[in-house]
């Protein structure tokens, strides 16, 4: 799986997020221009340790993406969506893109994406969910459609047995 990260503002969203994507084995693609350099604190503390394990790719723009992944299947996270995030099926090479944390993926973008538009349902008094709660919810609904294909499926208590 991949995630992209349209002009990502907050920086300890996209440690969180480069975090999650460590975690998962999801590779992160970053769409220029960023609100933070990749080297600030904020994001290595919010990564922690992990960043250094991270697969990421930058791009100029949304062109130079597409440019270099011609094919590739993007999922669009929008609160504009007809379609919930559950409705779709995900493939292990799709691409799920989120957008900046003001503004979302620009809908010049989206117009052309219509039918692969996906929202996570909530509450009219919201504008949005915060990004990297919104990255980790969806990432793991398509990892779950994939049974969890290679992740670690069961886990051991450290002084206690069950």
């Amino acid at each position: 799986m991949h995630i992209i990260l349209h002009q990502p503002e907050i920086p300890a969203n996209t440690g969180n997020i480069g975090r999650t994507c460590v975690a998962s084995g999801t590779s992160l693609h970053l769409i220029e221009p960023l609100g933070f350099r990749l080297n600030e604190k904020d994001i290595k503390r919010a990564g922690m340790d992990y960043w250094e394990h991270l697969q990421v790719q930058r791009y100029i723009n949304f062109e130079e993406f597409k440019k270099t992944h011609p094919d590739a299947k993007i999922w669009m996270a929008t609160t504009k969506a007809k379609l919930t995030y559950t409705d779709v099926n995900y493939g292990p090479d799709d691409f799920i893109m989120f957008g900046k944390e003001s503004a979302g993926i620009p809908e010049e973008i989206l117009v052309d994406h219509a039918d692969t538009c996906i929202r996570i349902p909530m509450l009219s008094k919201i504008r949005s969910l915060n990004l990297s709660n919104s990255v980790a919810i969806v990432l793991y609904e398509a990892l779950r459609q994939q049974n969890f294909n290679g992740m670690q499926l069961e886990g051991e208590l450290h002084r206690l047995h069950w």
